[in-house]
């Protein structure tokens, strides 16, 4: 599998990104600057978490612009994998290619702390290493994690299992108090029409090592290279 990192200026969770591919996966990965347009011999872009931009004006509102997310948008129309995290989430909502909005976190605080996951759909490309109802722990970092659509949407979202993961207690259940910034339906991950395209808030890029306090987050890229090979 050959992974695409996206920088953007701003971004900081490029390298996190490039080592957890790289060195931890042993997958071949290579960084793409913002102004590329050739995203050929990629299977997979990785769109990272960070201030692209500086977040001046909205979060992910510029980089939404950047010509390489043009090219991002005909690559996931050919049926790629995307996987836009935290920032790159944001990117992906306003370029158009998920659903919805992310705000403010509901508390008006940024957030850096382990979340528990549930994973709702463990037949995405994103997850297929995983379990329907399978807990995961995976940090968060972010202002803006505040998952909103309207009730048309999110009741799509819920119909055709497009949430990937829901915040949740360690037991599994979704509730008020394991929701970290206010998230609609404690949405923390939700793909596209195609399930080509994820975007999630948490990190899974930073739990990939024991060093770093877990190994969930393996079990995404685990699930795309795995993905990569049955096509």
């Amino acid at each position: 599998m050959k992974f695409g990192v996206l920088v953007f200026p701003g971004t900081w969770s490029d390298r996190d990104c490039h080592h957890a591919i790289g060195s931890v996966l042993a997958q071949e990965v290579r960084m793409v600057w913002h102004k590329e347009t050739d995203l050929s011999g990629l299977d997979v872009v990785v769109i990272p978490g960070g201030f692209s931009y500086g977040d001046y004006l909205r979060a992910g509102a510029i980089a939404r612009f950047s010509p390489v997310m043009r090219a991002v948008a005909d690559f996931a129309a050919k049926g790629r994998y995307v996987l836009g995290i935290c920032n790159g989430f944001q990117i992906l909502t306003e370029a158009g290619l998920l659903p919805g909005a992310l705000l403010s976190n509901s508390h008006l605080q940024f957030r850096c702390q382990w979340v528990h996951l549930r994973v709702e759909n463990a037949a995405l490309p994103f997850s297929t290493r995983c379990r329907k109802g399978q807990v995961l722990r995976i940090p968060i970092s972010h202002y803006d994690g505040n998952y909103y659509a309207d009730e048309a949407t999110l009741d799509e979202l819920e119909q055709d299992s497009r949430i990937a993961f829901r915040y949740c207690d360690p037991s599994g259940e979704p509730t008020i108090e394991s929701n970290p910034n206010g998230s609609l339906h404690n949405i923390a991950g939700i793909v596209n029409r195609q399930h080509n395209v994820l975007g999630m808030m948490p990190h899974p890029e930073r739990a990939c090592e024991d060093l770093l306090g877990g190994t969930d987050g393996n079990l995404l890229f685990q699930s795309l290279v795995e993905a990569g090979v049955l096509v």
